[in-house]
């Protein structure tokens, strides 16, 4: 059966070659069927592929007419046949010049593509004796070696990817020696063809790597191409970075928007214009096709690996080894790990998205190179920045470390539905189990480090009691520090939920403790670990507060140090919406119960004395008014409430509301206590200087020093004049 050699397709058109049994046969009727035959080679992306050399079926009787002419072709060629020193038989014709040659390039790839057609055709006991190799190979093999020579001044694709007047382009001459190669390349062992067939493949390898360059300069014209994502404003239209807009920008450069889910986002990376892909495409096919698919994805690979690490340098994301990144300072690491995190979002949402279709365009023929080339480029990316995820949860953990592991955890989760987006194969499964290792890791450590607090709060066994029984740095951290947490409670939960099972001491010591008194206080207890943690550290923390309640000496002090406190927490979760949530209703009313009974008890312990002095009974002797015992209370009712005065005024009640609660709470009682003693026994004290001894204080002083109390700063009862 004959069969005829398809070309990939030119940018320009159809290439189209016409078949010719026999060239030396000047009576054949060219109009006739019999004796010609077109084959146009179609411009899908499919036509490009040399894989197969057979595709095109003839009727029975053209093959019988194609072998008729064919063997009166092969006597005529054989009458002009000299023999060389090699043994090949190549036919003889008159030397010709270089520009010659060149002139009659269209005839030498015809004569080449007549060759290639009669040898495809030979069938049966004829491969045992196949053609002899026109001279015509030799001569189309010299022209071939001096358009080489020549592009190496100007390497413009222009020039010898499409056909032009003079001929066909130079990657068809390519094609036309992968051709011969490989169908020569059956008789090979033949001393007919032995010499032949390794000139030709000197010159596919030259050919080769000649194409091996260009793809490496067509890939690096990505480097002059900035990258850096802009801002659009879809309104204005306007750019925006963080970076001067008005550098000049190659026409082969794509801008990227920022936006990870605007689909021009996806599309456009890594920056090529659409006319450097299909070279790229077409390079890349002729290598493949010739043999040389292990140097052309060589050349992608590390190409494309060298563009992916200045872009991530670029975003400041540099190797840091498990050694290094142990050593760190933790406002250094802190640094690198906001970068990792810009740095994995834009490789997964943008780049490796680019990344497939880049590599899908460029070996659009041969899917399974494009699968495997994408999977390891983004393995080789993914896993470097993996490393640096597993070495940052294997550093010592620390409290104020919580927060970026939480945000690396969130991270590694919420990429995952895009991963899905990109990765389809085999690698993806193998990439999850890598990134969902690593996620493990970190939520072990967020675990260790929250359940760390429990500890924290334990070992802060201070003697020395925070001065005016103000809010203790222990409540303002541990508060703090749970509704910043507490911002991450969806993730925190699924943390724990996860990684339950990890031992925490500080959780039995307590159960038993408190589990009476939460099943009575907190009877709709919430269930999640995270929350059952929770609630754990703030019994711990109640407990430290009352202990350090006692290092005061001053009882009433103490019950303000525990308003103070408890105030302080009750503000913070009641500002938590999520902390709020968490703790539960049952649990914020047995906290307001117990700030309602501190302050019943501050009252009772310091005002109660004072209201003493100013009861009726005892003042009496054989039913009249004793003047002594009854000047005596007016010097004890001012003794003692000077001593309040100052010792309280210097007391710390940084909550407005809860001191102004506390004023008005002593003024109700005080006030009208002393205004109703005043006004009944005033009249049994002498007037003038006796009067002013005993009497020092009007109503309205006493007021004013009340609203004097709890501001930080001692003050002096001031009489009034």
């Amino acid at each position: 059966m004959e069969k005829t050699f398809s070309l990939p397709p030119e940018k320009s058109g159809s290439f189209a070659c016409r078949s010719y049994p026999n060239n030396n046969n000047n009576n054949l009727d060219n109009s006739s069927p019999k004796h010609t035959s077109d084959i146009t080679v179609s411009l899908s992306p499919q036509a490009s592929s040399l894989k197969s050399l057979d595709s095109i079926p003839e009727s029975p009787k053209l093959q019988e007419e194609n072998i008729h002419n064919n063997k009166e072709e092969t006597q005529e060629q054989q009458e002009q046949v000299t023999t060389t020193e090699g043994g090949d038989s190549i036919a003889t014709e008159p030397e010709s010049s270089p520009s010659d040659l060149d002139s009659n390039i269209n005839k030498l790839s015809e004569d080449i593509d007549r060759f290639l057609n009669l040898l495809s055709s030979t069938v049966g006991e004829e491969r045992n004796s196949p053609p002899e190799i026109p001279v015509s190979i030799e001569n189309f093999l010299k022209v071939v070696e001096a358009d080489l020579l020549n592009q190496d001044s100007s390497k413009e694709p222009e020039k010898w990817l499409e056909n032009s007047e003079e001929g066909p382009s130079l990657l068809q001459s390519f094609y036309r020696i992968s051709n011969l190669t490989n169908s020569l390349k059956e008789f090979h062992l033949d001393s007919k063809y032995a010499k032949s067939f390794n000139r030709i493949s000197t010159v596919l390898q030259k050919a080769m790597t000649f194409l091996e360059e260009e793809f490496r300069a067509l890939l690096d014209e990505s480097r002059s191409c900035e990258v850096e994502p802009i801002v659009i404003n879809p309104k204005s239209k306007k750019h925006s970075s963080s970076k001067d807009l008005d550098r000049t920008t190659s026409t082969a450069c794509v801008i990227v928007p920022q936006e990870p889910g605007s689909a021009s986002a996806e599309s456009e990376f890594p920056g090529y214009a659409p006319e450097v892909v299909t070279n790229l495409h077409r390079v890349a096919t002729a290598m493949i096709s010739g043999g040389y698919e292990t140097e052309c994805c060589q050349v992608y690979s590390i190409t494309r690996r060298n563009v992916f690490e200045e872009s991530l340098n670029k975003m400041g994301f540099e190797k840091i080894s498990i050694d290094d990144v142990q050593k760190m300072q933790w406002e250094s690491l802190e640094s690198e790990i906001s970068t990792w995190i810009k740095t994995f979002k834009r490789c997964i949402t943008i780049y490796f998205s680019g990344e497939k279709k880049l590599c899908e365009a460029v070996f659009s023929d041969y899917p399974r190179v494009a699968d495997s080339l994408f999977s390891n480029l983004t393995r080789g990316i993914i896993i470097q920045l993996l490393n640096f995820a597993e070495a940052v949860a294997m550093t010592k953990r620390s409290a104020e470390k919580l927060f970026k592991f939480l945000d690396m955890y969130e991270t590694l989760r919420d990429l995952i539905p895009a991963m899905d987006e990109v990765f389809f194969n085999e690698s993806s499964v193998e990439l999850k189990a890598e990134i969902s290792s690593a996620r493990c890791r970190l939520g072990e450590a967020v675990v260790s480090i929250f359940c760390d607090l429990e500890n924290s709060i334990k070992s802060d066994t201070g003697k020395t009691p925070v001065p005016g029984g103000a809010v203790h740095p222990l409540t303002r951290y541990t508060m703090n520090y749970l509704k910043y947490a507490c911002e991450y409670k969806d993730t925190l939960e699924q943390v724990f939920n996860e990684h339950k099972k990890i031992d925490n001491p500080s959780e039995d010591d307590q159960e038993g403790d408190n589990n009476d008194d939460n099943a009575r206080n907190n009877q709709s207890a919430p269930q999640s670990p995270f929350a059952l943690q929770l609630v754990n550290v703030m019994d711990l923390l109640d407990a430290n507060l009352e202990s350090k309640a006692k290092l005061y000496k001053d009882l009433s002090l103490s019950y303000i140090f525990l308003m103070n406190n408890g105030r302080y927490i009750m503000q913070k979760i009641k500002g938590s919406v999520e902390i709020y949530h968490l703790m539960g209703d049952n649990w914020s009313r047995k906290r307001s119960s117990d700030l309602r009974q501190y302050h019943k008890n501050y009252q009772r312990e310091t005002w109660g004395k004072v209201l003493a002095c100013l009861r009726d009974e005892g003042l009496q002797v054989h039913g009249k008014v004793s003047k002594p015992v009854l000047k005596e209370r007016f010097k004890a009712f001012n003794a003692m409430f000077e001593e309040i005065h100052k010792a309280q005024s210097s007391w710390v009640v940084s909550d407005e509301q809860l001191q102004s609660e506390l004023r008005v709470s002593i003024s109700a009682v005080m006030i009208p206590a002393y205004r109703s003693f005043l006004a009944r026994f005033r009249q049994y004290l002498d007037s003038g200087r006796q009067s002013e001894k005993y009497i020092k204080y009007g109503p309205e002083d006493i007021e004013t020093s009340i609203d004097e109390l709890f501001d930080g700063n001692p003050a002096s009862m001031v009489r009034r004049k």
